[in-house]
């Protein structure tokens, strides 16, 4: 039977994110993908790529403004890029296939595997370097998730509050622009009608 500790594991485990994604990328061509990160948070990116002859795939991992975070030239059909972000970002990894010109353009199969956090650490090498029992390895991965999750709340209550901040200014602001905007309106209708009878009697068509 399954400890109950365990059942929990792995429910903790499929909770934090684990992202894979397969395309087909033609030859001389690109093609970006953008995640969201969390601050210090480590990401460890693992590429697959299908063999073609005389076909070069390179990759560059961007934040939002534009700095390079992982680059390599000449992937082999399997690469593995790690980075830890300083703060909440959205990071882009661009891929990029070359060919000579005459060759016969073949498509290759990309495959990423996008792994953060808890799950981008190894926990065996953790335990062999702490000298740690398998127990203890678990308990160690246990430890980490549960921070993982609270630290996911925090950052999202931090979103909310962020976006209902947003929310309420920009109310107030509709709402201070609608008031002038009725003034304005109602100052022209105002001139507009002492105008009018300004004019009219001067024309004497009223008294």
């Amino acid at each position: 039977m399954i400890p109950v500790w365990k059942n929990f594991l792995w429910l903790c485990v499929l909770a934090i994110k684990v992202n894979g994604i397969m395309f087909h990328l033609e030859a001389n061509s690109q093609k970006c993908l953008k995640d969201e990160v969390q601050a210090h948070q480590l990401i460890v990116i693992e590429f697959v790529v299908s063999n073609a002859p005389h076909h070069q795939i390179d990759y560059v991992v961007r934040d939002s403004k534009g700095g390079i975070l992982s680059q390599k030239e000449k992937l082999e059909t399997q690469g593995k890029c790690t980075f830890t972000s300083d703060n909440y970002d959205t990071y882009e990894v661009c891929i990029v296939s070359r060919a000579p010109q005459e060759v016969r353009k073949v498509v290759q199969e990309i495959s990423l595997v996008t792994k953060k956090g808890v799950e981008a650490r190894s926990y065996d090498r953790i335990g062999e370097a702490g000298k740690l029992k398998p127990l203890e390895v678990d308990l160690r991965r246990l430890e980490d998730l549960s921070d993982a999750i609270v630290q996911d709340f925090a950052a999202a209550r931090k979103r909310e509050e962020e976006m209902r901040s947003t929310n309420e200014s920009t109310n107030s602001r509709v709402l201070f622009f609608s008031i002038f905007s009725m003034c304005c309106l109602l100052g022209l209708a105002t001139w507009q009608v002492l105008y009018l009878r300004r004019y009219f009697k001067a024309k004497k068509l009223i008294e």
